[in-house]
């Protein structure tokens, strides 16, 4: 058999980063697939490695913008994937116009199935954007053949607001890059923190409405006031309306001294030095699909305040201490509570390791080729017959 996988529309970020770990620890041959072929623009296929069995293909268009990009899927997409007769079409971005068939779709965008978080936005051109992609992913998760969640939280919540699919569905996470894993450190007590040396806590993640950075900052700058030795560092790209909400809240949290420092965006190369220099880990978010960031705080073996938002409990488990992420008091007491129990600390640490150590990216490639293959086999006498009467 042979696997067509679409990566038009993956860029950067967790897309590229998914294509490539997965490609990178895969067994398409065990699988029963002869042949992988890849349409991606340039940028992303430098970033797969090579692999006897891979076949890497650009087009012009694939190196255009968003709009060209989706006329190429839509137009060019399908019968390229006929005349190189594939048996199944792959689809990790989750949106899909073309007439291929059969096809396999992906979930890895919960915010626009949320209504609570859409709303966050207010009358913007971001609403705007994730009500075309709820529209648009909804419609191709309904047309496809086979359906991959990365949690069961994400299931329930999608399978809802579409109303039913014909796929077949199933819940594959991701991995975690083994340069993330740290061995558990020994917890300092509290009389080991100072204002010149604090408990450092580190927030990695895109600025956004729904990270909540500015909660996370006033609670820091509560605790400070009440002379709690604590400093938080955060990392990542931002949205622009968010980053105006959390300028403002740094503005407060420092009066007392640079308590809050943010640092931009970092290669993500180097983001696992950030997760080796940290006393502990905050995730506020209150939507994801899976917490990748959160993954990494725990292999990081880093104690963690966590939201009690979305599939969070489920990955986390009984590892964390959670926290209302819209609540600067429970935000605080949550942060507080690090601080101040060492042996609850340590606890926290062993055990969010020992969970992250359970994901892995060759159970995740395990894992999708072997539900490709089902979906290919089970499609593979309509899909002949479809290449054969194909103009």
């Amino acid at each position: 058999m042979i696997l067509g996988i679409d990566a038009s529309n993956l860029r950067g970020g967790g897309g590229v980063t998914h294509l490539a770990e997965l490609l990178a620890a895969a067994d398409p041959v065990g699988a029963g697939f002869s042949r992988v072929i890849v349409w991606s623009g340039g940028v992303t296929l430098d970033r797969v490695a090579d692999k006897p069995w891979l076949d890497k293909r650009s087009d012009p268009w694939l190196d255009r913008s968003l709009p060209w990009r989706s006329w190429w899927q839509s137009r060019r997409l399908s019968q390229q994937a006929r005349s190189a007769e594939c048996d199944l079409l792959f689809i990790p971005g989750g949106s899909y116009a073309g007439d291929f068939r059969p096809v396999v779709t992906m979930s890895q965008n919960l915010l626009p199935f949320e209504w609570r978080e859409l709303k966050r936005f207010g009358l913007s051109w971001m609403s705007l954007k994730l009500g075309l992609l709820r529209l648009i992913q909804g419609v191709s998760f309904k047309r496809s053949d086979g359906l991959i969640f990365l949690t069961q939280y994400a299931a329930q919540k999608v399978k809802s607001a579409m109303r039913g699919t014909r796929a077949m569905t199933v819940v594959i996470a991701h991995g975690i890059a083994p340069r993330f894993f740290h061995p558990v450190r020994k917890q300092l007590g509290l009389e080991e923190f100072s204002a010149r040396r604090p408990f450092r806590v580190l927030y990695v993640s895109i600025i956004d409405l729904y990270k909540h950075q500015d909660s996370v900052t006033e609670a820091v700058g509560l605790l400070r006031k009440e002379g709690v030795p604590i400093s938080l560092d955060l990392v990542g790209p931002a949205y622009g309306p968010a980053l105006e909400k959390l300028q403002q809240a740094m503005k407060q949290a420092n009066r007392a001294g640079e308590v809050v420092r943010y640092h931009g965006p970092v290669a993500q190369a180097h983001l696992h030095e950030w997760y080796a220099e940290a006393d502990a880990f905050v995730f506020a978010s209150s939507c994801e699909n899976l917490p990748i960031i959160l993954l990494e705080g725990m292999a990081a073996g880093l104690p963690i305040a966590c939201s009690d938002r979305g599939p969070m409990p489920e990955v986390l488990g009984d590892a964390g201490v959670y926290f209302n992420p819209e609540s600067v008091d429970s935000i605080a007491a949550a942060l507080r509570k690090l601080v101040t129990d060492r042996g609850l600390r340590s606890y926290l640490a062993q055990e969010a390791s020992r969970r992250a150590a359970s994901f892995s990216w060759d159970a995740c490639a395990g894992q999708t080729f072997a539900f490709l293959a089902q979906i290919a086999q089970r499609k593979l006498p309509s899909a002949m017959a479809g290449r054969l009467i194909a103009p």
